[in-house]
């Protein structure tokens, strides 16, 4: 457990020092490539389709978690001190996830078409007539619902079971993430997408309560907590809801998918309120990181006693 600890502090390291480097051999990329491989549903007839979705949601996850099983299960600890961070920084991206966000807010604040452009690369919706406004408002929904998918859930699932268990995590959002959508992938990715409901149900909350916690040393917790209860069930889903509508309420700013949903009070403008969104996210980061860190080292030194 102590080791353990060690781990998420050289993880959170990396990532911030390197990001998420661009590679075909990265795991999630290899991940992603055999997903496309099997994720195309006119390989199957329509009545086996959803068989077929929960037989390689199952078998994708658990081949994509084997690896990290063997290396936690085998490697010698001094080999696992090195490999293991590694492991679980492929698993979480925390650092890619602001530059994504800069990326497109510098983007927009030039070309708006560049804008228009780049979001559409951080979310599904159709980006081509959106304003400046809701522009951002993607970008930033994107950023503030991926404190829980990409940073809180891995991190939580390590915690639990261990470099398989943010492996298997990281395999279930990324088939949710390609193959759940109300289109010809729905009976293919029915499973994925429900299981990714269940699998961050939790951290979703814990990622709430971490932004609360913030807003709270901010001085914004009833602010925040107000737009929590009113807004997170907006958003279609159980859990993306919860930490941007603690943002949207801490900060004091509108995220919204037109016709769809509104979450927040604009007090500021997006544009104005960039810096708090993303010091809120690192905030909520570091506080289930620390939170983590110190259960891991906790549990180990008195399972040693």
């Amino acid at each position: 457990m102590v080791l353990a600890a060690l781990v998420v502090a050289l993880a959170l390291l990396v990532d911030r020092a390197v990001g998420d480097p661009r590679s075909p051999l990265h795991p999630v990329a290899l991940l992603g490539r055999f997903i496309g491989w099997w994720g195309v549903p006119s390989r199957y007839p329509a009545s086996l389709q959803r068989a077929a979705g929960v037989v390689f949601t199952l078998a994708t996850a658990l081949l994509f978690a084997a690896p990290f099983l063997i290396v936690e299960a085998a490697a010698p600890w001094f080999l696992y001190l090195i490999a293991a961070p590694l492991l679980l920084k492929a698993c979480f991206a925390w650092r890619a996830l602001e530059e994504h966000t800069r990326a497109v807010v510098e983007a927009a604040a030039g070309d708006l078409d560049e804008g228009r452009e780049a979001v559409g690369m951080m979310v599904s919706r159709e980006t081509a007539s959106l304003d400046r406004e809701h522009v951002l408002s993607a970008a930033y929904e994107s950023m503030t619902e991926n404190l829980t998918d990409s940073i809180v859930s891995p991190l939580f699932y390590f915690g639990l079971f261990g470099l398989s268990g943010a492996a298997f995590y990281r395999a279930v959002n990324t088939m949710d993430a390609m193959l759940g959508y109300r289109d010809e992938r729905e009976r293919l990715g029915w499973f994925p997408a429900r299981l990714d409901d269940v699998v961050n149900f939790i951290p979703a909350r814990i990622a709430g309560a971490a932004l609360l916690l913030y807003f709270a040393y901010r001085g914004r917790f009833r602010a925040s907590y107000t737009i929590l209860r009113r807004d997170a069930r907006k958003r279609p889903g159980f859990n993306g809801g919860i930490p941007m509508a603690a943002i949207a309420g801490g900060v004091g700013i509108r995220l919204e998918k037109q016709g769809i949903y509104a979450i927040g009070d604009p007090e500021k403008s997006l544009e104005t309120a960039g810096d708090e969104i993303v010091s809120a996210v690192r905030a909520a980061t570091l506080i289930v990181a620390l939170v983590l860190i110190a259960a891991l080292f906790l549990l180990g030194t008195a399972s040693n006693t």
